[in-house]
């Protein structure tokens, strides 16, 4: 069966290098490879969500500029689409420019998120509304970079009973009022609440909340899960890293696609296959070119 999911919040171009070693001051350094791929995390999670049959639509803010077309060419190759917030913006797209270390698949980042392209409520297009209003988008992602319309759509798609994913890759002001209409949160390692340091406080603030379900990834350390008064671990499958990039954003998409059909650990436990597979290509889409693993 088809689903039809709602990815909101960053869309990067990503210039993709991969290194014997970044820089040091003042050095020039050769790549052994490079890519150019749309990125940011709701839109890696709404291309691996795609991949696995389903349609995905990303609600981000991308603008008129040269560059940004080369964003739209990139989803479209894909098979994903983008519900552009400021479509008329003729300033350069958020750019991401990122080291994948050749020895550890280790990134290094540099990046303007979309702290500067803050769309308000208003931009939402109505007809994307209708679809969460109708129920006919089944499951909804928001990764914080576009709080006040990740809010609007969380509140509609709570109306609709729509379940609602948050992408917790590290705090950012505005979280609190967005966090409570969740169904799921899965969070890093680095996504620390006020007065949090550890996973396990992270874990008893959205409890506070009353998240149904909870999980906080660790890299290739297990997946921590809260289930009601259920925990419980969901190991990473080892493999053979070549690159780390992308692998959250991954399992967040392939998480989405798993927890419509599954339970919610079985869901973690699918995703997590996916995301380490993923760390065995250069760049975020070569795991899908070689296949579901």
């Amino acid at each position: 069966m088809t689903h039809f999911g709602l990815f909101v919040g960053l869309t990067t171009l990503d210039m993709i290098y991969r290194v014997e070693a970044p820089p040091t001051a003042n050095q020039k350094i050769v790549a052994s490879d490079t890519l150019l791929a749309a990125g940011g995390p709701a839109t890696n999670g709404a291309i691996a969500f795609q991949h696995f049959g389903n349609r995905a639509m990303i609600l981000s803010a991308v603008g008129c500029h040269p560059l940004s077309q080369m964003i739209h060419a990139d989803v479209q190759a894909w098979d994903g689409a983008i519900a552009d917030l400021d479509p008329q913006n003729p300033s350069p797209p958020p750019i991401s420019s990122i080291l994948v270390t050749e020895t550890t698949g280790d990134r290094a980042v540099v990046s303007m998120n979309a702290v500067r392209r803050q769309a308000p409520v208003e931009s939402i297009p109505e007809e994307l509304t209708e679809l969460i209003r109708t129920q006919t988008i089944a499951i909804v992602l928001i990764d914080g970079h576009q709080m006040a319309v990740g809010r609007a759509i969380a509140l509609l798609a709570n109306e609709a009973c729509i379940p609602v994913v948050i992408d917790g890759g590290s705090w950012k002001p505005g979280f609190e009022a967005v966090l409570p209409l969740a169904n799921v949160v899965i969070a890093s390692a680095n996504f620390h609440p006020p007065g949090c340091e550890t996973p396990e406080e992270a874990i008893a603030y959205l409890q506070s909340l009353r998240i149904p379900h909870i999980a906080v990834s660790r890299g290739a350390e297990p997946i921590l899960f809260q289930m009601g008064t259920q925990t419980g671990e969901i190991p990473i499958p080892a493999c053979s890293v070549v690159d780390t990039l992308g692998a959250g954003d991954i399992l967040h998409g392939a998480f989405c696609h798993f927890y419509l059909k599954n339970t919610f650990p079985e869901a973690l436990k699918r995703a997590a296959a996916i995301a380490s597979r993923s760390c065995q290509f250069f760049g975020t889409r070569g795991w899908m070119r070689g296949g579901d693993g």
